[in-house]
């Protein structure tokens, strides 16, 4: 069954046609690792594992690379303010290396526990400081760039048109422009490529251009190039990507290959948090362990994403998450009464459900309609060994480790769980009231109810 991906670059749903079939090439653009990331980063790192995770379903191989920004992201897009990790070794007081390293770990931790497929390359910065000055020096070779006395910038008029990508216009954009222009750039789009470092400046290199260091756009180009080539299949990021940071990607590549470096560009939507932003000054910019502390194990977060498709915004709410916690209870449990089961189901039923399913991944990873293929094979009256590999099968793409999950207490009945999963949704509702009498008739039959961080806990009497 063919792919089809919605494509940034053409604004069309089309389908995938690999430039290779034995290996698909991929780039995905990682953190900037100067603070911890919050659950709106994280969303862009589930959806790239989604993808990775449809891929190999439908029996590619990958070679997917990931980069780490540990230097170059200015605090402004427009190569203005200082570099993010001079900013937080100043607000913490150490080495802007130490903080790359300390949060780098933190985001590499927070992936695992949220069970997503690290991609095969994951390249530092830093690392590749003498790959991104040859690829400077390629450019600046086939004529695209201009010196200022601090700053090598890409001339985007040599273009054949700049802005291809968000299909925004550049002129109209410096006619509507609500800050002074830059004098030392010809084009309000120029970029840097190549900024020379202050005395002060701990993050610098020697190079052709004096101690200095690369911009943050050039490094995508330059370890893309060192380790998918000059043309790849597929680049990701989040949609905020699309204006600037992508479209200067694709402007640097032109201007040292000639190419565009990606066939298709899939981005991800923000995520809102109770309808609104994402806010510092709202004190909403959650974080894994945030939520783990209210009593929700990244897996529920993991769920909870799977409720929209990639490509449209999503609504963080505590109620929503609250319902992917039921959600993932009733797939593990499902998941175990298949596991038990004795009765059987035809091939052709598993057939159909497979059919579904993959229609439903291949559909540009439609991951709801995904899941109520699952949700349909969870509530079938016939409990089967064959179901439940069927969803182990599918926990490929699912990534909710259903092979690993044991019933934590196997002396609860069915009746009692049940009555469990009907007080837990009661309490979703605020339904005290309900909540209060399911209580009671498990206290009656003998059980303890204890509702803590970790969720409920029932114990025999």
């Amino acid at each position: 069954m063919s792919i089809k991906f919605y494509n940034t670059l053409t604004r069309n749903k089309e389908e995938f046609k690999p430039i290779d079939e034995k290996e698909i090439k991929m780039y995905s653009c990682g953190p900037t690792v100067y603070y911890f990331a919050h659950i709106g980063n994280l969303r862009a790192y589930l959806f790239m594992d989604n993808l990775r995770r449809v891929l190999k379903y439908n029996g590619y191989k990958l070679k997917h690379v990931m980069n780490i920004t540990d230097v170059g992201h200015l605090v402004s897009d427009a190569d203005e303010g200082e570099d993010k990790m001079m900013k937080a070794a100043r607000r913490e007081n150490k080495d802007p290396f130490e903080i790359a390293q300390f949060y780098m770990d933190t985001f590499l931790n927070d992936i695992d526990r949220l069970n997503i497929d690290r991609p095969e390359i994951i390249a530092r910065a830093t690392e590749h400081i003498d790959i991104m000055e040859e690829y400077v020096k390629k450019i600046i070779e086939n004529g695209y760039t201009y010196q200022t006395d601090d700053t090598v910038y890409f001339d985007t008029s040599k273009l054949d048109k700049y802005g291809i990508l968000s299909n925004r216009n550049v002129e109209e954009q410096k006619a509507g422009a609500r800050v002074e222009f830059d004098n030392k750039k010809k084009n309000i789009s120029d970029f840097a490529l190549w900024i020379k470092a202050p005395e002060n400046h701990i993050m610098k290199w020697d190079s052709f251009f004096g101690k200095s260091y690369p911009g943050w756009h050039l490094e995508c180009s330059a370890m893309g190039y060192k380790y998918l080539g000059d043309h790849f299949d597929i680049h990701t990021g989040g949609v905020d990507h699309i204006p600037i940071h992508h479209e200067n990607e694709i402007a640097q590549s032109k201007g040292f290959s000639g190419k565009i470096p990606a066939n298709y560009w899939m981005h991800v939507e923000f995520m809102q948090i109770n309808g609104g932003k994402m806010s510092k000054s709202l004190n909403n910019l959650y974080t894994l362990k945030d939520l783990e502390e209210k009593g929700y194990e990244p897996l529920v977060y993991r769920m909870f994403n799977f409720g929209s498709n990639y490509r449209a915004q999503i609504n963080f709410t505590f109620e929503a998450l609250d319902s992917a916690k039921i959600a993932l209870n009733r797939l593990r449990e499902g998941y175990l009464k298949h596991s038990e089961g004795i009765e059987e189901v035809s091939d052709e039923e598993i057939k159909a459900y497979e059919a579904k399913f993959l229609e439903a991944i291949n559909d540009d990873l439609n991951m709801p309609v995904a899941m109520s293929v699952v949700w349909e094979i969870i509530k079938n009256p016939k409990k089967s060994k064959k179901l439940q590999e069927l969803l182990l099968k599918f926990d490929e793409v699912l990534g909710f480790n259903l092979k690993e999950y044991k019933k934590q207490d196997n002396s609860l009945p069915d009746e009692i769980l049940d009555l469990v999963n009907q007080r837990n949704e009661a309490r979703i509702n605020k339904d005290w009231t309900e909540s209060d009498r399911i209580r009671d008739i498990l206290i009656d039959k003998g059980y303890i109810i204890k509702d803590s961080k970790d969720g409920t806990i029932v114990q025999k009497q």
